[in-house]
């Protein structure tokens, strides 16, 4: 039987709640009525995936403008704000797989858009942004690790655990400013040379100033990959 079939079959026997307002979801984790209520991005930046003004001319905003970023692209789904920073914190800090699996299916839900209007294209691998192995000792759950895997079943895109690890335990990153990431994060990480040549995509929960991913990238380009894009599930908004 189709998988698409065994998952209707499921929601009828055994209905699903939404996380948010604990009304029957279907087959997905979050109903229909509340993802539409969700802060989506609609008029991002076509590289940095920032969120572009209404009334703004152009698919590039202006920094993008002035200077080619890094990273060939960033995608974020969703603004950083209620009750999207509440599911994150649940998968982040209380290892809620629930909340973990409705960031994906969101994650998932955005791309697709995207890929059905010839506005992306698929990667050959989809790698979470891993956590030094004391800090998954102590936490016992990788947010970006379980946001990815109902993403890459989704996309049917192989997700890679182990193409790149985090060789630095890093102080945590909520308080720091800017300048700070970036030192804190600088040489965190070490990429596998299976990474040569191929397409990436980092997945990770939420963007800020970027430094965790630009430090990765920095990894995977040392190691010789292809192509590096940014996908997350949502992104703290320029106000300038």
């Amino acid at each position: 039987m189709p998988a698409a079939k065994v998952d209707r079959l499921l929601a009828a026997l055994f209905p699903r709640r939404c996380i948010l307002c604990d009304q029957p979801a279907g087959i997905l984790n979050c109903c229909p009525g509340c993802r539409r209520d969700l802060p989506w991005i609609t008029s991002p930046c076509s590289r940095c995936g920032d969120v572009l003004p209404v009334d703004y001319r152009g698919s590039v905003c202006g920094r993008c403008s002035a200077v080619t970023p890094a990273i060939n692209r960033i995608i974020s789904a969703l603004v950083y704000e209620y009750p999207v920073d509440q599911l994150i914190a649940m998968a982040k800090f209380q290892a809620r797989t629930d909340s973990a699996n409705v960031l994906g299916e969101l994650l998932a839900d955005y791309l697709r858009a995207r890929l059905d209007c010839g506005d992306l294209a698929l990667p050959d691998l989809i790698l979470p942004v891993p956590l030094h192995r004391r800090r998954t000792a102590q936490r016992g759950f990788n947010q970006a690790a379980e946001i990815a895997r109902p993403l890459a079943s989704a996309l049917q895109v192989p997700l890679c655990l182990d193409g790149c690890r985090r060789v630095r335990d890093t102080s945590e990153q909520t308080r720091l400013d800017a300048a700070a990431r970036l030192k804190n994060t600088r040489n965190a990480f070490r990429a596998s040379e299976e990474m040569a040549a191929k397409h990436i995509v980092v997945v990770d929960d939420v963007i800020t100033t970027g430094s965790t991913v630009q430090s990765m990238v920095v990894a995977l380009r040392d190691a010789g990959a292809r192509e590096i894009q940014i996908w997350t599930v949502a992104r703290t908004v320029s106000r300038t």
